[in-house]
């Protein structure tokens, strides 16, 4: 059974904002982010719970309709936070498990998230180190750029030169990163497999500290088609909804271009469609008050 399927985001968007306004469910908490909410009245949820659309991308595709276009139509469909999003996004697929990073403190809800950074400068996840978690922790400093983050591995290096890499492995094999799901794709383009987690195993059960909002994304390649199903467990619609869908969609545009650099031109890849599960679409009280008034 496939979820309703719309022409674009702003279609979507609309319907998530009719969703919220007229079936929503007040929803209250006791944590939020690992801080202890129960007594905040302000801080309770309308909420949708069990999510699911999809939305069709061929207007996003720049090949179909050109880079500026797609661009314009993203940003404008999407009413992303620009420029703060697109900078976000080059931070994400850098290849380098930078923390903190530097585009935190330009988002505009992140007033409060210096807060959230522990006694060595760092968040306790992001979505750099879960892009790319091979080396995710390394170096022990606080790195705030590609350039930094290599300048300061390198240093770290030198000067344990008998430390043994990659760190992170699992059970049985080591970890793998938004490459090797390139790569799988590269090598198999009708695979089943190509998933990138966000969520890992040591977020499981830590309602006393924070998790991440995103589970993962499940690439899918039919009919010469990239499609991409984004799974997330929550998701705020004033701070985060808007910028989700934008960053989510340049992620599925950024692995098309990096499939298309590795063929050898005889098959033209398309955007397919966009697919998201939310598991509590939820708004604050308070923020409710400010949009409906």
């Amino acid at each position: 059974m496939k979820p309703h399927l719309y022409d674009n985001f702003a279609e979507c968007i609309n319907q998530a904002s009719y969703w919220l306004k007229h079936r929503s469910k007040v929803v209250h908490t006791d944590r939020w982010q690992g801080t202890d909410i129960s007594k905040m009245p302000e801080m309770a949820t309308f909420e949708v719970a069990h999510c699911s659309f999809g939305v069709k991308m061929e207007i996003y595709d720049r090949t179909l309709v050109g880079l500026a276009e797609s661009r314009n139509n993203l940003i404008v469909d999407t009413g992303a936070n620009i420029p703060w999003a697109d900078d976000h996004f080059w931070e994400r697929v850098s290849g380098t498990p930078m923390n903190p990073g530097s585009e935190w403190k330009k988002w505009p809800y992140g007033h409060s998230a210096e807060k959230f950074l522990d006694e060595h400068g760092k968040f306790n996840h992001n979505y750099m180190e879960r892009y790319w978690p091979k080396l995710a922790g390394l170096p022990q400093e606080p790195t705030f750029s590609k350039s930094d983050w290599n300048q300061k591995f390198e240093e770290e290096q030198h000067a344990r030169p008998d430390m043994i890499m990659p760190r992170h492995t699992g059970i049985k094999y080591n970890y793998g990163d938004l490459n090797d799901v390139v790569n799988l794709l590269a090598e198999d383009n009708l695979t089943r497999q190509a998933y990138l987690p966000v969520w890992f195993p040591e977020d499981t059960g830590g309602g006393s500290k924070r998790a991440p909002c995103t589970i993962g994304y499940h690439f899918l390649i039919r009919d010469d088609r990239l499609s991409i199903n984004y799974h997330i467990r929550s998701c705020d619609f004033l701070r985060h909804f808007r910028d989700d869908l934008y960053l989510t969609a340049r992620l599925a545009q950024w692995v098309v271009d990096r499939l298309g650099e590795r063929n050898d031109g005889s098959v033209a890849l398309r955007l397919g469609n966009f697919y998201m599960q939310i598991g509590s679409l939820h708004l604050f009280r308070n923020d409710a008050i400010k949009l409906w008034g």
